[in-house]
């Protein structure tokens, strides 16, 4: 079996996955009562169910160990490298949909819910997802950076990304398309780079993401939650981190800040937006650019569809800029 097809296989698994969870953890979610009232800050009208993010994690992973299954058909083998690599993302990823299913449930305090973020990213640190060195772009040489300034670096580049991507959940469907465009390019770079187990990870994540888009997509059925967006947050950081996009030139570097640039910008704009008008960080507000496309005017859809587009264009010239550096 060819690479190409294999992912295909495991992308489908995985969208076929997700159509058939996600109405099943919507009829749950109901029954059980977790469900996101409307508020002046939101955008919806009635209370929709929570939690979508457990299908989504049940999706990506479920659709991995069916295809460890048929995965020596592919004609590859994961080295030990890779199988830890895998561990620390199932252990990743699945501390940290449960510290967002519980923020979905219980309304967890902001700085709690950051401190949980941290020790989870410290404890992927463990199994070596970390940022442990740069090049010179003016020439040759790696410059390996302390332990202290690597646990930093990491920490606020896979942290930063979790809360980027939650507070551009913000409309029916937009996470769920910017993750589906976003994992394409990823995969896409890990094929060309030789990353097979990242392109793996890619591969389920856009599978998931697309199937949960069906229900997701405006008026949507039911929401992510921070169950949802913090998972796709630390999966795209870490890959971005032990990945294909790794790479000894400092450029590379800003390859996955163009394919995530659009949550990226409007994040460090809400923390400079909130500064300077004396307010806490964690404080939502209606300032992101999907409420000021809606200001002008637009719809949900047609603010959603232009995010989409404009999401699509930063990952190609990503994607361009990968094939400058590699």
């Amino acid at each position: 079996m060819s690479v190409i097809v294999f992912l295909l296989v495991l992308f489908f698994i995985s969208l076929l996955l997700a159509l058939i969870l996600t109405p099943v953890v919507k009829v749950i979610a109901q029954d059980l009562e977790i469900v996101d009232k409307p508020s002046e800050r939101k955008m919806h009208r009635t209370p929709i169910p929570y939690c979508g993010g457990v299908a989504i994690y049940l999706s990506v992973f479920a659709s991995l160990l069916i295809a460890a299954v048929i995965y020596p058909f592919s004609g590859h083998t994961l080295t030990g490298r890779e199988m830890s690599v895998f561990f620390s993302l199932f252990l990743g990823g699945t501390l940290t949909m449960l510290v967002g299913l519980i923020d979905d449930i219980v309304n967890m305090p902001p700085k709690v819910k950051l401190l949980c973020q941290i020790v989870i990213v410290l404890i992927i640190v463990q199994f070596g997802v970390a940022v442990t060195f740069i090049s010179n772009p003016f020439g040759a040489g790696i410059y390996y950076l302390p332990k202290w300034l690597s646990i930093v670096v990491t920490l606020v580049w896979i942290v930063g990304i979790m809360n980027a991507l939650n507070l551009l959940d913000g409309l029916d469907g937009l996470l769920a398309g910017v993750t589906t465009i976003s994992a394409l390019i990823f995969l896409a770079v890990s094929l060309i780079k030789g990353q097979f187990l990242i392109a793996m990870v890619m591969a389920s994540l856009a599978g998931a993401a697309l199937g949960f888009l069906r229900y997701n997509f405006n008026p949507a059925q039911l929401f992510m939650g921070d169950a949802g967006s913090l998972l796709i947050g630390i999966l795209f950081a870490s890959c971005s981190v032990i990945g294909a996009l790794k790479s000894t030139a400092t450029l590379a570097l800003f390859v996955p800040v163009l394919i995530m640039g659009l949550p990226i910008m409007d994040t460090l704009w809400a923390i400079l937006r909130r500064a300077k008008n004396r307010q806490p960080i964690f404080k939502a507000d209606k300032g992101h650019i999907h409420h000021r496309l809606m200001n002008l005017g637009l719809s949900q859809r047609q603010v959603v569809l232009i995010i989409y587009a404009i999401n699509a264009l930063l990952g190609i010239l990503g994607l361009a800029l990968f094939h400058y550096v590699k």
